[in-house]
Formats: structure tokens, C-alpha cells, sequence
């Protein structure tokens, strides 16, 4: 039987790092620390990666950042279609 997934947002990923090496500075282990998170080993240092000495809103605005991103990267492809397609159209090969 598996569990849901849950999506954590960036604050929350935050959050929960700073309370995880707060009870590895405590004492715990670092499985007790896993599952009181409920995360595995691999999430755990992914986040650590990613998230390492992030701030709270500074996760968030690097995930905003990244939305705005991606939104950029698909203007710029749709602009780049509509310029070949117009390049084609003035020189009459359609």
C-alpha cells in the first residue's frame, strides 16, 4: 500500500529543513527525522541541495522566478514560430 503523494511548497520545504536539523542537532537520527517529515532518504538531501540555506521568501521568490521562467521560454518560442513562418510568407514558398 503506498501513501498519496504530498507537494510541499517551497516555504514549507524550507520550514521543514530547518526543523529537521534542529532535532539532528537535538540528537535524533536521521530516520527518526524522515519519519516524523514523512520524506525519504533521497528527498531529504534533494532538498537539502536545492533548499540547502534558503530563507523562507527566498524560496518563494525563486519558485516565482521559475514560474515566470517557463512562461518566458514559451513567449519566445511562439515569437520565434511566428518569425519563420512570416520569413517563409515574404519570400512566396507557401
Amino acid at each position: 500500500m503506498t501513501k498519496k503523494r504530498k507537494r510541499r511548497k517551497p516555504e514549507q520545504i524550507v520550514r521543514a529543513n530547518q526543523e529537521g536539523e534542529a532535532m539532528l542537532t537535538a540528537g535524533e537520527t536521521l530516520a527518526e527525522v524522515y519519519q516524523v517529515l514523512e520524506i525519504t532518504e533521497s528527498t531529504w538531501l534533494r532538498w537539502k541541495k536545492q533548499f540547502g540555506g534558503m530563507k523562507s521568501d527566498e524560496a518563494k521568490r525563486l519558485r516565482e522566478l521559475e514560474v515566470e521562467n517557463q512562461r518566458l521560454k514559451v513567449l519566445l518560442a511562439e515569437a520565434e514560430l511566428d518569425k519563420k513562418i512570416l520569413k517563409v510568407a515574404a519570400k512566396g514558398n507557401f
